[in-house]
């Protein structure tokens, strides 16, 4: 057959119709050319493997594909990559300490001692120099400033810190959230805080001044927030629904830095796992606040 013949054919109107059965009624008719219906039916199925493929993408029918992880396996994968993280944190570290050993044997300098600069080391060294004796003048001004601040609650906790000391009772530490404590501190038993329980998205408070060191989520604890106060003390808030602070802020004491929830995997229910570190030695907290 001729080029012209296969044109021909592909260019010939076809005319399709539909009847009814019994009285041959006609419904519809459509009257297309071969070139006409192959391009139909190409777009039809474009359309559908790209609504297949956009159905795949944007819902859970992706983890029924072979060899895609389920929500199980991407959680491990995650946790499995905080701790290579910390691995490799103290890889380094414990090198970094072996080396420091082997030059103080040696009667060299630590190597971190290496990395300052000598003018500045030669500046630090000369400050042990520096007379800090009291004058009289001082003395008075301060007298007068205590005299005049010893009805502050805000100035005496924050020289509770340091005249204090150890004397963790004299402290008044702020209650992080008002609820019923469900699990009790025990230190033989590895639970080294308290639970407490109140409504989801209750407002949870720092105890004291201080400034955030951590604020992650992890697998197991969900939500956390730790912060660093004076007097070597640390508070640690874990299983919240929502993190309202950075790390590096400094907060006030009282001041909201999450929203209580259920976050993590040891979790039964909305409530708040709350720590007290004094020294690196956990505390009881219901030793020092009132939770009611």
């Amino acid at each position: 057959m001729s080029k012209e013949g296969i044109r021909a054919k592909l260019r010939r109107k076809l005319q399709i119709s539909v009847f009814t059965e019994k009285s041959y009624e006609q419904l519809f008719s459509i009257k297309l050319s071969p070139i006409t219906a192959f391009i139909a039916i190409g777009f039809v199925a474009i359309l559908l493997i790209v609504s297949v493929i956009l159905l795949v993408a944007f819902t859970g029918l992706k983890e029924y594909i072979p060899g895609y992880p389920t929500g199980e396996e991407r959680r491990l994968i995650m946790n499995n990559l905080q701790r290579s993280d910390s691995l490799l944190f103290e890889i380094n570290r414990r090198d970094r300490m072996i080396a420091d050993i082997r030059n103080a044997l040696s009667g060299e300098l630590p190597t971190e001692a290496y990395s300052h600069d000598s003018l500045l080391f030669e500046k630090k060294k000369s400050n042990v120099e520096i007379d800090f004796t009291k004058s009289e003048a001082d003395s008075i001004f301060r007298a007068q400033i205590e005299a005049e601040e010893r009805f502050n609650i805000a100035a005496n906790a924050t020289a509770s810190y340091s005249s204090f000391g150890s004397n963790l009772e004299l402290i008044h530490f702020f209650t992080p959230l008002k609820g019923v404590v469900t699990n009790k501190f025990g230190e033989g038993t590895g639970h080294y805080g308290i639970d407490i329980v109140n409504a989801e998205s209750a407002r949870v408070s720092s105890i004291l001044d201080g400034t955030v060191i951590f604020a992650e989520w992890t697998v197991e604890t969900g939500y956390i927030i730790q912060i660093q106060h004076d007097n070597n003390i640390v508070s640690i808030y874990k299983h919240n629904g929502k993190l309202l602070k950075k790390v590096g802020t400094h907060v006030s004491a009282g001041e909201a830095i999450a929203l209580l929830g259920n976050s993590g995997e040891l979790t039964t229910g909305p409530h708040l796992h709350f720590e007290m570190w004094y020294g690196g030695v956990p505390l009881d907290p219901e030793n020092y606040i009132s939770f009611e």
